[in-house]
């Protein structure tokens, strides 16, 4: 099946604190797009993917990001679309042996951390994200170094690596109550790599925070200006915006939150149009479970946009129903993490778990955050 090979421009960190000699500011990626299967095509693969599924032993998790073929199949032989973290823990309690993780890279090593013990497998190993790209280990170490004060607080996506640097792992979801106790036992913050979603984090709970500046290039692009003209055109419609977006698009938002916050306040809110600024994946799932409501994508375009990524991530474009019945029958494209690196990784993911499942069992989480240099 032909590809497109899609150009992109990502930023990474420049901040004061970095040494001199420190990477350019910006970098150049690029993402394979795969050609769109006929009908026939698809009817095809997917039939092939359910038979491999079975015969292999394995399941399919995807991401709301996905192409939403993946997303209804993962859904249609017993697997799971949702974020990172659950898709991981889907897999880690599932009984099959082999897991096949339709999302980019950081995805499939969390996935393994989870599950060192089974078989991870990637569409394409190559789909990364800029979150990840941009935090590199050695400099990020660095930094943390620079600022041994600090209690480090990594965001999901980042590379197994980072995470075993962190103290803490957090996802969206969860990192606002989180960073919250973590404060009031008097830690100070060391955040990455996202600077949106630090800020807005900081912003809410008040937090010493020294945030890393990374972002993603879908939610960076969100524009305030032109999502203030989109208001205007739609006044009744209610704005949701996931927190990795720039503050002035946060500030006009209805509902602020995680993707699972985001199809939470959707099916709950009373309204019947709603305006979104996230991956624009995440509107096929917005659409399955509104039937009724009409959901437009926040603008990444008009008068001051400088579009990159217009609101879909072309990492996770890179995923296809050819490469996940590749895989399944090759065995090829498994995601492969140091055993040394996964002991190491798995501290700030069990931190949260036990943290979050404290948290909804109505415990006193502050019982889970360690004193001043005992993270």
């Amino acid at each position: 099946m032909i590809t497109v090979l899609k150009a992109v421009d990502y930023e990474q960190p420049q901040l004061e604190q970095r040494p001199s000699d420190a990477a350019c500011a910006t970098k150049h990626a690029w993402a394979r797009v795969p050609e769109e299967p006929s009908q026939d095509e698809r009817a095809a693969l997917k039939d092939k993917i359910r038979g491999l599924l079975k015969e292999k032993n394995a399941v399919l998790v995807s991401h709301y990001y996905v192409h939403p073929d993946l997303q209804d199949l993962a859904e249609e032989t017993g697997g799971l679309v949702s974020d990172s973290l659950e898709m991981a823990r889907f897999g880690r309690d599932h009984a099959a042996q082999t897991l096949v993780v339709s999302g980019v890279r950081f995805m499939g090593e969390t996935a393994k951390i989870l599950s060192p013990e089974k078989r991870v497998l990637m569409p394409d190993l190559d789909a990364t994200c800029s979150l990840d790209l941009g935090c590199p280990v050695t400099e990020f170490s660095a930094f943390c170094d620079a600022h041994p004060d600090r209690t480090v607080v990594v965001y999901a996506n980042t590379s197994a690596a980072v995470k075993a640097r962190a103290d803490w792992l957090v996802t969206s979801s969860c990192a606002l109550e989180i960073v919250k106790a973590l404060k009031d036992k008097g830690h100070k913050i060391l955040w990455a790599p996202d600077r949106h979603l630090g800020g807005y984090i900081q912003r809410e709970t008040g937090a010493d925070m020294l945030l890393w500046n990374g972002s993603c290039i879908v939610h960076d692009e969100f524009k305030a200006f032109e999502l203030e003209a989109l208001m205007r055109e739609h006044p009744q419609a209610k704005v949701l915006v996931h927190p990795e977006s720039p503050a002035q698009v946060v500030a006009l938002a209805d509902a602020v939150g995680s993707t699972s916050a985001i199809l939470k306040a959707a099916c709950e809110m009373d309204a019947k149009e709603f305006i979104v600024a996230t991956d624009n994946g995440m509107l096929h799932k917005l659409r399955t479970l509104n039937p009724g409501k009409v959901f437009l994508e926040a603008p990444t375009a008009g008068n001051s946009a400088t579009c990159k990524s217009c609101a879909h991530c072309p990492w996770m474009a890179m995923n296809s129903l050819a490469d996940v019945a590749r895989v399944l029958e090759t065995g090829t494209n498994e995601v492969l993490v140091d055993t040394a690196l996964i002991a190491r990784a798995r501290l700030p993911i069990d931190r949260m778990l036990a943290f979050t499942a404290a948290l909804k069992g109505g415990r006193d989480v502050l019982q889970l955050v360690p004193g001043i240099g005992a993270a």
